[in-house]
């Protein structure tokens, strides 16, 4: 999509959305894009909007391409976001219209990407952080959503966000491998009283638990043993239960430390943060398809067409989130990376990070899904979801 093109669409969508407040249904298009919509549009709170967008290729070769959109627009001075983990835990899973509920948000959407199956089902599989408090390390160089609420107004940021987490003991330091996560062999992983009422490991390995900066039992052999609400557990195998022998003792002083660095470095202190990728659009430009490499996706995840969650900010400081249904054929078909950054183009974003998708891609509003989720089942329960309430 060329600048001319996205700058008509734009103006149109701004045209119709300042007159049509509340509640209202656009016509059909005939002239423009290479395709033609109907908008329909719910005002949910003052600065807070809800649009559906149906979009239908024009051209006669392309009749099945055809698209379901979400929107939500949210004016930064009235509205107020956050992040709900799935039971209140670091793993397990939960619908995102359930997480909505529970909390009272006026939207929500899925939020990053998590482990699907298995005994660690809803485990983040990305940075999952509340503050300087890391509950999940960023998944290699996959880019991550940054939010602060502070000051009366949402602020998003986002980009590669690095966390270094290191033990310290008796005088001595180990990086820990991963943090409330599967244990592999000769890894350390920490475990946080926000994981679960046990870690979840089996008995191969060697766990130490401290509380109030002190190791006050270590379990060898044991496996999957409780975690203290006032402290946490170090699990270790193989090399590093070799390691952890040696070092972790009843009585011994431990700390554990977090350094988080972010590229570009924040522009605020972060309240919440959560895993994503790949960037979208930088300044203005779309870098989709290229940044989708460098964040080691796969071929099909860039090219194919899929349901699709992706989070941006206008150069008016306007927010907007954004689901397209998938999989659907004659319903809506999905979109590639690249499709996806010329949408949040069209919406106006300046910045843009896509989010899980797939069959995890919801959006819901006041507590119940408005899109169509992909799976055969319907709404898949989710690791966590980003909120949206009336400031």
């Amino acid at each position: 999509m060329n600048l001319v093109r996205r700058r008509r669409l734009f103006s149109l969508w701004v045209f119709w959305l300042v007159a049509a407040p509340g509640f209202s249904i656009s016509g059909t298009q005939t002239s423009g894009p290479p395709y033609k919509e109907t908008r329909q549009s719910e005002t949910l709170a003052p600065g807070i909007e809800h649009e559906t967008i149906l979009r239908e290729a024009r051209s006669s070769g392309a009749a099945n391409d055809v698209w379901a959109i979400h929107t939500l627009i949210l004016d930064p001075e009235r509205a107020r976001l956050a992040l709900a983990r799935a039971m209140d835990e670091v793993v397990g899973a939960e619908p995102t219209s359930s997480l909505a509920a529970r909390a009272g948000a006026l939207a929500a959407v899925n939020g990053g990407y998590f482990r699907t199956t298995g005994l660690y089902r809803g485990e983040p599989m990305g940075l999952l952080a509340f503050g300087d408090r890391v509950l999940s390390e960023p998944s290699g160089p996959r880019a991550e959503l940054a939010i602060s609420n502070a000051g009366g107004r949402v602020r998003i940021a986002m980009g590669q966000i690095e966390a270094v987490t290191t033990v310290l003991v008796d005088g001595g330091t180990r990086p820990v491998d991963g943090i409330n996560r599967p244990r592999e062999n000769d890894e350390l992983v920490l475990f946080t009283p926000e994981f679960h009422r046990t870690t979840l490991t089996g008995p191969e390995g060697i766990e130490a638990i401290a509380r109030n900066g002190l190791i006050v039992a270590v379990r060898d052999g044991a496996g999957s043993g409780p975690i203290p609400a006032d402290g946490w557990i170090l699990s270790a195998a193989g090399a590093a239960a070799r390691w952890a022998r040696e070092r972790l003792r009843v009585g011994a002083r431990v700390d554990v430390r977090t350094e988080i660095k972010a590229d570009p470095p924040l522009p605020f202190a972060a309240e919440f943060s959560v895993g994503g990728g790949p960037l979208l659009i930088k300044g203005g430009q779309s870098i989709a398809e290229a940044e989708a490499a460098l964040e080691k996706f796969n071929a099909d995840f860039i090219c194919g067409r899929h349901p699709r969650t992706a989070a941006g900010v206008r150069s008016d400081g306007r927010l907007v989130i954004v689901t397209v249904d998938g999989r659907r054929p004659g319903t809506s078909v999905g979109m590639t990376i690249g499709e996806l950054a010329d949408l949040m183009a069209g919406l106006g974003c300046v910045e843009a990070i896509n989010l899980d998708g797939g069959g995890s891609t919801t959006m819901a509003v006041k507590g119940k899904a408005v899109n169509h989720p992909s799976d055969p089942t319907g709404e898949r329960p989710v690791s966590d979801a980003l909120l949206v309430f009336r400031r």
